[in-house]
């Protein structure tokens, strides 16, 4: 069955709250990139990792070092956080992820919260709300 969207983001929010309620706030990023990838995938979703994403310019490609995080069946990129305050420079740059891969909605998730519902932020590209 294909799901929209916002059905993946409420999976992937669950699965942030069951891995942050586990582990607690205060580790790497990279462990928790590792749980809820592992999360995600128990509950039936591709989930792929550290994606490249290029920057095209007059129909040349560049890799120049962008990767997301996660993107969840091609459809939503999850860009993962362990920091006590997110800055309005990460909404950015996930907001530019989703430019270079095409993909309208984003979740910026920062386990470094106390509480995760606080740590959990919505960035669209194109997705009617």
């Amino acid at each position: 069955m294909e799901r929209t969207e916002n059905e993946l983001a409420r999976e992937i929010v669950d699965a942030s709250y069951k891995v942050h309620s586990t582990l607690g706030p205060g580790l790497l990023e990279s462990v928790y990139e590792t749980i809820l990838c592992h999360e995600l995938q128990k509950r039936g979703l591709r989930v792929a990792r550290q994606v490249p994403l290029p920057v095209i310019y007059e129909n040349l490609s560049f890799d120049e070092g962008y990767r997301a995080d996660l993107i969840v069946d091609g459809k939503v990129i999850v860009e993962l956080k362990s920091v006590e305050t997110i800055a309005p420079v990460h909404k950015k740059q996930l907001l530019t992820y989703l430019r270079l891969a095409g993909v309208r909605l984003g979740l910026l998730i920062n386990f470094g919260e106390a509480l995760i519902k606080h740590g959990i932020t919505r960035v669209v590209n194109g997705l009617p709300e």
